[in-house]
């Protein structure tokens, strides 16, 4: 059995030998926000900054809504690794503004990614499947579940967000001319479960879904391009506006994913901020992690084991080469 040693031994080892940049550093709380690609990011931050760094990190449980307001009004926690700022901009650019808190860096390099997909396989034997017009051409590849007369395109779990930009773009994109109609899968485990019963039988599939996922690490999935590049003040103004009654087409834009810190703690650790700024993650290298994250019902220590492990050429850039060797010192006693 992997032997774990844990966080809190290690620490108290590390503040008897180096009780200076332990104190330099002092308690760091880091949020755990409850989705997988920001627990993978927060429990990795919280070893590189414990045995790098000789901070006292610690996780608490976190939440877009009210950690963002908790960092802004309280002053807690010091970091919010994985912040996906555009659902409170205008809290946090306030936030910045007022000098309460601070935006450190890109957390995911490609942003949060939503789209309409098909699996590889088809654009592999027809590539015009990669575009809106191919799959209107070839709607009928695209069986209805329950209607042999109609095809199915697979939306947004009723009650999320989501739902209404699928809805409105699936009006912009006319696709109910074409015979399509437009299907409810009934949560996320639904959507999901689609796309692996599509997969396991190669069979046609046109629907909604985002990145980074589990899913997209296990399956290929290819974008369809609507050809209309991407118009942000529609999207903003429109397409997510349940109200709006007269869409157009657009792609959906990156959502920013970003580190965001309290300006206190950027002003007491600047080492720390400046490790933030240059930590970031491709979609595709955290797709790959959470499928291994699900397929291995792994948890914190094991997923930070894997990951410095297995991706040791990307996480040796964020530091430098003392540090490096601190945190593959630690890595090895685990």
């Amino acid at each position: 059995m992997r032997k774990i040693i844990s966080s809190s031994i290690l620490l108290a080892c590390a503040s008897f030998t180096l009780p200076a940049a332990a104190s330099e550093c002092g308690k760091v709380t880091i949020a755990d926000m409850n989705w997988a690609s920001a627990t993978v990011v927060a429990n990795v931050d919280r070893f590189i900054l414990e045995h790098g760094f000789d901070c006292d990190a610690e996780l608490v449980p976190g939440d877009t809504m009210p950690t963002g307001a908790a960092m802004i009004e309280k002053g807690q926690p010091d970091i919010a690794p994985e912040f996906w700022s555009n659902s409170m901009r205008d809290a946090l650019d306030k936030g910045v503004a007022e000098g309460r808190i601070r935006y450190a860096g890109t957390t995911l390099t490609d942003g949060g990614e939503e789209g309409f997909w098909v699996p590889a396989y088809m654009v592999e034997k027809d590539p015009s499947l990669a575009t809106i017009e191919g799959i209107k051409a070839n709607a009928k590849l695209f069986k209805h579940p329950e209607d042999p007369d109609k095809s199915g395109f697979m939306g947004c779990p009723s009650g999320w967000n989501c739902q209404i930009s699928t809805s409105q773009l699936f009006t912009a994109l006319d696709l109910e001319s074409v015979g399509f109609e437009l299907l409810d899968p009934g949560s996320g485990a639904g959507l999901s479960g689609a796309i692996a019963k599509a997969y396991e039988r190669e069979e046609a599939w046109f629907g909604y879904y985002w990145a980074p996922t589990a899913v997209l690490g296990k399956y290929k999935m290819v974008k369809v391009d609507f050809g209309s590049g991407i118009d942000k003040e529609e999207f903003i103004t429109c397409t997510t506006q349940i109200d709006c009654l007269t869409p157009k087409v657009t792609m959906y834009p990156p959502s920013a994913v970003e580190s965001v810190v309290t300006e206190e703690f950027a002003q007491r650790a600047p080492e720390i901020v400046k490790y933030l700024e240059g930590r970031e993650y491709t979609n595709e290298q955290m797709n790959g992690l959470l499928a291994w994250i699900e397929d291995e019902q792994a948890d914190g220590d094991y997923i930070v084991e894997h990951f410095l492990t297995d991706y040791e050429s990307t996480w040796t850039t964020w530091v430098d080469a003392p540090t490096a060797a601190k945190i593959k010192k630690a890595l090895a006693e685990l």
